[in-house]
């Protein structure tokens, strides 16, 4: 317990690793927090300091009021704002594909908090059923290249890890000086389940965490079942340490 303790303590402050979160520090505005953190979760997968400048270059075309931007979205007129926003798998399409999928949500259940309260229930062991329910709103319009959408939102039902949506969902529940919790009242904390890719699945296999040699989505249970005997109320905590620790 005192390695995960440590770990936690080591990153336990604002700015103390390069990390997408701090973004979302900018803004007070709870419907700006929401909209930007499904975002830019949805684009943290490869080098950290190049999807950092895809936000960066996201919140400058949208003139810093991503809220607005989204619910004010039209392909045809908007179209020429996000050109040219690409990143690694996911093209413009892919962009303009979540942004409307988001505003067809927000119109439809008024905020991203309501869509997913829609199916969480406290006596539910995990956010799973929630979160299915959350991805599977958002796959629901798709103007071009469906295969690079599925990519940025994943289905739930296929079993992988689901990192980018759990890791979206700490940022909204959790709340200390890294994540926002701008959730925290009305879903529990140790309902949320790892947020777990290729290098929180090396670090916690290194730790032995785990027993479990499959990366997916009950690796991602096993491993938040194993941290709540560290911490039953938030297991989920430990995950900004894992997630920048040298492996």
């Amino acid at each position: 317990m005192n390695n995960l303790e440590e770990l936690y303590n080591k990153y336990r402050y604002e700015f103390s690793s390069d990390d997408p979160v701090w973004f979302l520090h900018n803004f007070e505005d709870k419907k700006d927090i929401e909209v930007l953190g499904l975002i830019a979760s949805c684009y943290s997968y490869g080098q950290i300091g190049v999807f950092n400048k895809f936000i960066e270059e996201f919140l400058i075309r949208v003139d810093k009021n991503p809220y607005e931007f989204v619910m004010n979205f039209d392909f045809k007129k908007d179209k020429e704002c996000i050109s040219g926003m690409n990143y690694r798998f996911n093209n413009e399409n892919d962009l303009m594909n979540l942004v409307e999928n988001i505003k067809m949500n927000i119109l439809k259940y008024g905020s991203l908090l309501n869509l997913f309260l829609e199916k969480y229930s406290d006596k539910d062991e995990n956010i799973l059923n929630a979160l299915k329910y959350f991805s599977d709103s958002m796959r629901k319009k798709y103007i071009k290249n469906l295969k690079g959408y599925d990519y940025l939102m994943p289905d739930v039902s296929r079993g992988s890890t689901c990192k980018r949506l759990n890791l979206f969902l700490r940022w909204m529940v959790r709340k200390d000086e890294i994540d926002l919790g701008i959730w925290n009242c009305e879903v529990d904390k140790s309902k949320l389940i790892m947020p777990v890719d290729i290098h929180v699945y090396r670090v916690s296999r290194k730790m032995k965490l785990v027993k479990r040699t499959s990366c997916d989505m009950k690796y991602a249970i096993e491993l938040t079942e194993k941290l709540k005997k560290y911490d039953p109320a938030d297991p989920v905590k430990f995950d900004f340490a894992l997630c920048h620790e040298d492996v």
